[in-house]
């Protein structure tokens, strides 16, 4: 959407009698929001800078200027474009992302952030040519017209604060990936700025090119729809089977009756809700329909990217897998479908500090003609979850949708049994009996962590296994990336939490390290070996959670201990269902074995007990 558009001409003129009040004005007009007065500040220095090299420049001056332009299917905005002709005649698009940033920072274990200064404290932010790349990616993956006519866009980065060094932390090779396909310019390269402008906008458009990029078609490019059916079609995890294929097919007629949909797909652990959701993405994109992948945990979307990275762009990976807060500012009905996986973790607010946004479920439910949640409510596994069937139900409602519930309830890991699920519920404490036989699955209890590290090793040498545990001890976030430094110690065994990158556990060398809910919610592995700390016991015949023996840095339990001092009854059964909802997850990763350890003798005792009545 055009917040602000202009002839140069007509921009420095408004630059003069304050661009600021006139961008602020429009962003009222057609978003429906206002800017804080570090934006307007912003605008004031940044414009009246570029006004000050539009001067300076011998480009014609009906070359167009746009700014703030709202991306289609986001709430992210360009900071400034500029259109035109080159000098043969070609259309011609210049994407520029203002940083007013004076000092740089690297960072040593990413390829995409960078440190700098905000608001007097040092913060890990996006590297800025990664940002306007990303931009310049949607519009070559989704605007018809750019497809259709062969628009050269050209994004460019400018630090008006910065002095640009020949070795620059900014232009380190580990960016370029990114920086190949982006100018960046600093305070001390302002010829250089000149002459990329001059040397790329040769005629004047008058308007012309951004308002046919405007009023054009989003369409999913041939290349993005190839790229992804690529990997559904070489990877047999996503190919869909009897149960499956009849949501997959119901839903795709749902989404074809034309009205507004909220479809819930329910099911448990392993029942295939990831493996329909990345074929659905897959027929809606070859549809040409506008359609994202959405999960709030990063490690699914993580996971994805990594088998498409050798095809794909990242940053055309990420304008297709989606974190859920990225629609608080989404236009209604911005998409044809969202597909939400994990639904069961969706949030009230969202950012870093839970301050930004109303609902996750009503911004996805409102940007979406037709969104699909999958969804177990059993695997909410944080204080601050609102993903419930309910909540969906009556924000739908709310938006006059049309709801659809579907079921799956075959069972696809744990060697395809579905009794396992109902005994690990009642080994948890979440049902009070079972009525089995005997159960197909590699289940067992050992006596030390040390030989289930040792059982985890020997089958990771032929399919991939890993370790878990329950959020027993905290994190040293100062000895994050040491693997000599062990978070989890019981007796004389002890294990680092995955290093780095959490979200990146399930497909890193992490055999010797340990994950948490965090970092494999949503994924799975061939045999998964799970330690269950002192937060969950058996005592009188019962199996009970302990809070207080749960890590206190987890994030899961944020506003609990609030709760603790308001309400210590409802405080406990929230601790409870969280904790024992979080190990039905870890005991439910593994797709052909389970082995446990239990720090609790007596829970350890029983679980043999108890094992011993169903395995073959």
């Amino acid at each position: 959407m055009i917040i602000y558009s202009n002839s140069i001409k007509g921009f420095q003129a408004d630059t003069t009698q304050g661009i600021a009040n006139i961008l602020n004005n429009s962003l009222k007009e057609k978003l429906h929001r206002s800017s804080g007065h570090s934006e307007v500040d912003s605008w004031n220095l940044s414009l009246k800078y570029f006004s000050e090299i539009l001067e300076k420049c011998d480009i014609d001056s009906a070359c167009t200027i746009t700014l703030e332009y709202n991306l289609p299917m986001t709430s992210k905005r360009i900071d400034l474009m500029l259109s035109g002709y080159d000098k043969d005649h070609i259309e011609t698009l210049l994407i520029f992302e203002f940083k007013q940033w004076s000092e740089i920072y690297n960072v040593d274990d990413s390829n995409f952030l960078v440190e700098t200064i905000i608001n007097k404290g040092i913060r890990r932010v996006v590297h800025p040519a990664y940002q306007v790349w990303s931009y310049f990616s949607l519009f070559k993956d989704y605007n018809k017209y750019i497809q259709d006519n062969n628009v050269i866009i050209k994004p460019a980065v400018l630090l008006h604060n910065y002095i640009l060094r020949e070795n620059d932390i900014l232009l380190d090779p580990k960016y370029s990936d990114f920086n190949d396909y982006v100018e960046i310019f600093g305070k001390n390269t302002e010829k250089k700025l000149l002459d990329f402008i001059k040397d790329n906008l040769a005629y004047r458009d008058d308007g012309y090119i951004i308002k046919k990029i405007e009023e054009s078609q989003l369409n999913p490019s041939k290349k993005l729809q190839n790229e992804i059916n690529s990997l559904i079609v070489k990877n047999n995890y996503f190919k869909l089977i009897d149960e499956q294929m009849e949501v997959y097919d119901k839903i795709i007629s749902l989404e074809e009756n034309g009205k507004k949909n909220v479809i819930i797909v329910e099911g448990n652990p392993g029942t295939g809700k990831s493996v329909i959701a990345i074929n659905l993405l897959n027929y809606f994109l070859n549809s040409a329909k506008k359609c994202q992948y959405v999960s709030r945990n990063t490690a699914p979307r993580v996971v994805y990217s990594y088998k498409l990275q050798n095809s794909m762009k990242k940053s055309s990976i990420d304008n297709l897998f989606k974190s859920s807060g990225c629609y608080t500012e989404t236009l209604p009905n911005a998409f044809d479908v969202l597909i939400v996986d994990e639904a069961h973790c969706l949030t009230e607010k969202s950012g870093l500090f839970n301050n930004y946004g109303e609902n996750q479920i009503k911004e996805i439910v409102t940007s979406a003609k037709t969104s699909i949640f999958f969804i177990d409510e059993k695997q909410r596994v944080h204080y601050n979850d609102i993903g419930t069937i309910d909540n969906i139900e009556k924000i739908a409602k709310s938006c006059n949708a049309e709801i659809t519930r579907l079921a799956l309830n075959y069972q696809f890991r744990c060697n395809g049994s579905t009794e396992y699920l109902e005994f690990v519920n009642y080994i948890l404490g979440i049902s009070q009996n079972y009525s089995l036989g005997k159960i197909n699955y590699d289940l067992k209890i050992v006596d030390s962590p040390e030989e289930l590290l040792k059982l985890i090793k020997e089958k990771n040498s032929g399919a991939l296994s890993r370790v878990v545990a329950g959020y027993c001890w905290n994190w040293n976030k100062k000895e994050l990336n040491n693997p000599a430094f062990h978070d989890i110690k019981i007796g004389n065994f002890s294990m680092s939490w995955n290093l780095g990158q959490s979200q990146t556990f399930a497909i890193d060398d992490s055999i010797n390290e340990a994950g948490c809910i965090h970092s494999v919610q949503g994924l799975e592995f061939d045999y998964v070996g799970v330690i269950i700390g002192k937060d969950l016991q058996y005592q009188d015949n019962k199996v009970i959670a302990c809070y207080e023996n749960h890590g206190s840095a987890d994030p899961s339990f944020k506003g609990i201990k609030k709760l603790y001092k308001e309400d210590p009854e409802k405080a406990e059964k929230i601790a409870s269902n969280l904790i024992k909802n979080a190990y039905r997850v870890l005991l439910t990763r593994g797709i052909k074995g389970c082995y446990i350890y239990c720090e609790d003798e007596n829970l350890k005792n029983f679980y043999k007990q108890e094992i011993k009545k169903i395995t073959c």
